[in-house]
């Protein structure tokens, strides 16, 4: 009976152990590479970190103030940002913002420079399309934490595991925006481009880009997005920050000492995409203007063609009516026209000749 109700073993697939065998030779075959590659980016984050450390705190704030009143316009808002920046410094939490925000730059980074070539690569080839949008779609399925499993098994516990599986997890809305942007570039003006010569590459560069400018920018704020949601995440693989206090925190039920990382985290992801939407807002606004320009000098030019249009066609008809006019009856004279001195053939008006011979 219990074979009706349980699936047969002789059924199951054992792939677990292989993969993790062929994971562990692959890692112990080219340990040195690996060696080199974690160095790497450990190297960049401790950069990225340092560079950080340097800048006065209260220098750190007013960049904050200044980007925000850029991005929106409003001084209001950028010194609302800087308050908020400053309130993290405020719960004791800086130093570990700094060691957060570090591996979000890096990775935003990384996910950029990967993320923008193979979306441009995926809008532009039909092949490329059909091979990577199933992979981004599986991406975009799998959770967060499968990331973590074969960075560590790779690279191990630190920094370096933890920017992988950010980029893993965060290019997959840049290359989705990109691509995207890139496509929906109206046709009219990619036409117009092939019109005046543009070659693909010069048409890809000097109008589906910049075209598409607002698009991509929203997938980088998507990025920055989901890279932030990792950060707690990939504290379980020792990435360090924000999110291995929280985590520590809750191991020994400390809400109050969880509290306040996770309150710094909502802080920095919402004015890191207040920021980058204000500078979405600002593309977009800056293109609308251009294309109204572009369509008032449009219809400028159709005015003035009508204009001349209507000045050509009117003096063609005053040089009509200067032409002499011939009439020719449309009716039969009555016979006795010539009974009464009128000639026909002779014209209405006495020639200018006669005229000055009889002022002489």
């Amino acid at each position: 009976m219990d074979t009706l109700y349980r699936f047969p073993d002789i059924l199951r697939i054992h792939l677990g152990s292989g993969i993790d065998d062929a994971v562990r030779a692959f890692a112990r075959n080219h340990r040195q590479t690996l060696d080199f590659f974690r160095s790497a980016i450990v190297a960049a984050v401790n950069f990225i970190y340092d560079i950080l450390l340097a800048v006065p705190w209260w220098a750190l704030v007013l960049v904050v103030v200044f980007l925000g009143y850029k991005a929106t316009k409003k001084p209001h808002k950028g010194i609302l940002y800087g308050a908020l920046v400053t309130l993290i410094g405020s719960f004791g939490q800086w130093d570990l913002m700094l060691q957060t925000l570090s591996i979000i730059i890096l990775s935003i980074i990384m996910s950029v420079v990967l993320g923008f070539p193979l979306g441009v690569a995926v809008a532009m080839s039909k092949r490329a399309n059909a091979i990577v949008r199933p992979i981004l779609d599986f991406a975009q399925t799998i959770p967060a934490f499968v990331y973590l499993i074969p960075a560590a098994m790779l690279l191990g516990v630190g920094k370096t595991p933890a920017v992988i599986a950010t980029v893993s997890y965060a290019i997959v809305p840049m290359v989705r925006m990109t691509s995207h942007g890139i496509i929906h570039v109206d046709r009219d003006m990619i036409e117009a481009a092939t019109a005046f010569g543009s070659t693909r590459f010069q048409t890809l560069m000097k109008v589906q880009i910049p075209q598409a400018v607002p698009t991509i920018m929203t997938g980088v704020n998507q990025t920055i997005m989901m890279a932030m949601a990792m950060v707690v995440t990939c504290a379980l693989i020792g990435a360090g920050g924000l999110g291995m206090e929280i985590l520590v925190a809750t191991n020994r039920v400390q809400i109050g000492q969880a509290l306040l990382p996770g309150l710094s985290i909502v802080i920095l992801a919402t004015v890191l995409d207040r920021i980058t939407q204000g500078m979405i807002r600002k593309e977009q606004a800056e293109y609308s203007e251009e294309m109204q320009e572009e369509e008032s000098h449009a219809f400028h030019k159709e005015a003035i063609l009508k204009i001349r249009e209507t000045l050509s066609n009117g003096w063609g008809a005053i040089k009509k009516i200067k032409e002499p006019v011939s009439y020719e009856p449309s009716r039969p004279l009555p016979a006795n026209t010539q009974a009464h001195g009128v000639d026909m053939n002779q014209p209405a008006v006495a020639p200018a000749s006669s005229i000055r011979q009889g002022w002489d």
